[in-house]
């Protein structure tokens, strides 16, 4: 019997890393096609509500986004994430998704599914994506619509999700840990198990909102869970729990010394990915928004971004010594959601500590620390 055409590999062993391992290649395009959504979720960080004519008028429009795509192939892009605001609110979303996969790409979709329809499943069908993210919210009406504040919207989710299910599309389902919903999150993780091909994610950090208004902002901060609550909650899921584990702690147990240098920026930022924003802004992270760490492609073109602005923004040093000593060089940073652009949505300024992020880092080592004695106690009994 002949050997079959090709042969599966899983994603880490593709030979294609040891080709590019010493080359800069725009590997990833996150797209968010509109910052609108049918939905009005009261943790969300980039929506704006479905009518609005202002952030309507300031989408790229298709042709546009073809001349993004065509110049992101050309630098060597295989993948891109069709994200918003809710992506199936473009009328043109099927056209967007089609030049994308004709163009060779790896497509990821994330939804809240309640604008599903039979025609897109069918694209589905016949154009696989690589991924595609279902948002859960809760398992029942009354906390779902807590969330969303979208009367009738808990229904048709539940018909979006049963008509990709029935279809058989592979479908990855993750949820939000909100305040809103933490009584319900062991259901919210069971259904999720239920349904999801392959796995399934919760995140208890919410981020904070892109246009910097005040008053969602303190609304999401309400939605947050205490440091405790968080390690609670993960502690009771032992898949999360020891994939942590085994992540970060040993990576804190030893004290992680001085950054090498006082460059800001101490992780690949502008090494492999961008972020197109709905408003033709190019971001070098999704979280990225801070002055002077943008490109506005009206200006200019994804391949310059790429190949001048992108080799700029991580060369940028901090102003202010204290982070090198605290932040950049804290034992737990692997346990801690800081980073330059999260303490810029946070604070105001890429170089300040966040202190809920701290508290959540320490409750983390606590937590994990106490486990991992727990078990050597135990092999020592035994």
């Amino acid at each position: 019997m002949s050997a079959p055409a090709v042969d599966y590999l899983p994603l880490p062993e593709y030979r294609l890393w040891q080709k590019i391992e010493d080359k800069r290649i725009l590997l990833s395009l996150e797209m968010e096609i509109t910052a609108r959504c049918n939905h009005n979720c009261r943790h969300c960080y980039n929506n704006l509500p479905a009518d609005d004519p202002s952030a309507r008028s300031k989408e790229l429009t298709f042709g546009q986004l073809k001349n993004v795509i065509d110049e992101a192939v050309s630098l060597g892009a295989l993948w891109c994430l069709l994200t918003g605001g809710e992506p199936l609110l473009r009328e043109d979303f099927s056209d967007i998704y089609l030049y994308l996969k004709k163009k060779g790409m790896l497509v990821s979709v994330f939804t809240n599914a309640t604008l599903l329809k039979p025609v897109h499943v069918d694209l589905f069908r016949q154009y696989p994506p690589r991924d595609l993210e279902v948002s859960v919210y809760g398992v029942n009406q009354r906390t779902y619509e807590k969330v969303t504040r979208s009367p009738g919207s808990y229904k048709v989710f539940r018909q979006g999700l049963d008509l990709l299910v029935a279809s058989g599309i592979k479908i990855r389902l993750k949820a939000m840990a909100l305040r809103s919903n933490l009584h319900e999150m062991a259901d919210i993780a069971r259904f999720c198990r239920k349904h999801t091909k392959d796995y399934f994610r919760f995140d208890p950090f919410l981020h904070l909102r892109l246009d910097q208004n005040q008053d969602r902002n303190r609304e999401i901060k309400s939605e947050r869970l205490s440091p405790r609550e968080i390690v609670n909650l993960e502690a009771s899921d032992p898949e999360r729990f020891q994939t942590l584990k085994k992540a970060c702690f040993e990576s804190f147990r030893p004290a992680a010394g001085q950054p090498a240098d006082d460059r800001l920026f101490g992780c690949g930022i502008g090494n492999g990915s961008l972020t197109l924003g709905c408003d033709g802004r190019l971001r070098l992270c999704a979280s990225l928004c801070a002055p002077n760490t943008t490109y506005d492609l009206e200006s200019g073109s994804l391949r310059d971004a790429w190949t001048h602005f992108a080799l700029k923004v991580p060369e940028m040093h901090a102003q202010a010594k204290e982070i090198r000593n605290t932040c950049r060089s804290c034992s737990l940073i692997n346990l801690c959601q800081w980073c330059p652009a999260m303490a810029h949505l946070e604070t105001g300024s890429m170089e300040r500590a966040v202190d809920y992020f701290c508290r959540v880092a320490h409750a983390r080592a606590t937590a994990l620390g106490q486990a991992t004695l727990q078990k050597e106690r135990k092999k020592e009994r035994n």
